[in-house]
């Protein structure tokens, strides 16, 4: 694949082609600086964003559009599938971003990177307004949280949208660290 506009396909694809042109470390680094706002939407120091943002980045492009919070989202989910140690600072800021999106996204690579770091803003996330970061938060705290941070996956269980995670993040935690919460 020459770019990122010659097929449709999915995120994971096209960070994983982008890593096969790029590098991987170069591709985690850059998605690093989109999430943290060093780098913009159409910095020429890096590749095009449609390698990340796919069609919706090509109509934003299209259409001159002010991109807003989307490229710190697609970011965060490109940390998903090309990742270097040196992207967690700007995962674990990505917790406090203004958008809600931005937030989830970065929850969601907290977990499958398993950055403990993040386990206290996590755990504070676990109460925020917007359901889908309570149930992200839930889920990161599962893989990462200790055991003081059971009580705030507890808290959920009263939430109807997060009940059924906030239930097996407990047991993942009991099994994980081996001890009743």
């Amino acid at each position: 694949m020459s770019s990122p506009e010659e097929r449709v396909s999915s995120p994971k694809d096209r960070v994983r082609d982008a890593c096969a042109r790029y590098g991987e470390a170069v591709i985690a680094l850059w998605c690093a600086d989109l999430l943290a706002g060093r780098a913009g939407f159409d910095d020429p120091a890096h590749p095009s964003i449609v390698w990340l943002g796919g069609p919706t980045a090509e109509a934003i492009i299209a259409k001159r559009l002010k991109p807003d919070y989307w490229p710190r989202v697609w970011g965060a989910r490109g940390l998903l599938y090309a990742w270097t140690p040196a992207a967690a600072p700007a995962v674990v800021a990505g917790l406090g971003d203004e958008s809600w999106r931005v937030q989830e996204m970065s929850l969601k690579v907290v977990r499958l990177r398993e950055l403990g770091e993040a386990a206290e803003v996590a755990a504070v996330l676990t109460a925020d307004e917007i359901e889908r970061v309570r149930k992200a938060a839930v889920r990161a705290l599962a893989r990462i949280g200790e055991a003081e941070h059971a009580e705030a996956i507890r808290d959920m269980l009263d939430d109807p949208f997060v009940r059924y995670d906030a239930e097996r993040a407990l047991e993942e935690m009991r099994r994980r660290l081996d001890r009743p919460l």
